[in-house]
């Protein structure tokens, strides 16, 4: 295990794993992030894909990654991820929605949602509660919008004048 700290627009990622495959991405008092001690030493040089990829999706430039990534918990978790990952950039999904496709209550997929540990590279901040509310993100609210503000298009892309 190995990990890197990268500068970002929402404040600093963890990018921890082995080799070239990402295992977790967490940000600064990340919910449910694993003890750091569990990280492996610091590498400045790791994940330099990881890093060029998600530095051309801060800039608007990228809109699905393609670095190696491996989550790992329950059989459950993972589906829900699963399906995390198939919402489309610019889009949302409701935690009902999830819940539908995976065989599971919303609140169970909600705790799933939270325990994803590739943030942004698995787009848990796409999944909202009914009505397209904001709900929690283990980021925390104010990065979670800042996220669905910079995939949302231009207003001139949406019919609207401004």
């Amino acid at each position: 295990m190995k990990h890197l700290e990268a500068d970002s627009p929402i404040g600093p990622l963890t990018l921890v794993g082995t080799g070239e495959v990402v295992t977790g991405l967490y940000f600064p008092n990340h919910w449910t992030r694993p003890d750091r001690t569990t990280f492996g030493p610091r590498d400045d040089t790791a994940f330099p894909e990881a890093v060029r990829q998600l530095k051309e999706y801060f800039a608007g430039q990228r809109t699905t990654f393609d670095v190696p990534t491996r989550a790992d918990g329950p059989a459950f978790d993972r589906a829900v991820w699963a399906e995390i990952a198939r919402i489309p950039y610019g889009h949302t999904a409701t935690y009902g929605d999830l819940a539908q496709a995976v065989g599971g209550l919303p609140h169970e997929v909600g705790a799933a949602v939270g325990r994803n540990p590739l943030s942004i590279l698995v787009a848990c901040h796409r999944v909202v509660g009914k009505n397209g509310k904001l709900t929690g993100y283990a980021g925390g609210l104010k990065r979670k919008e800042f996220l669905l503000d910079l995939e949302r298009p231009p207003a001139s892309e949406r019919g609207q004048l401004w």
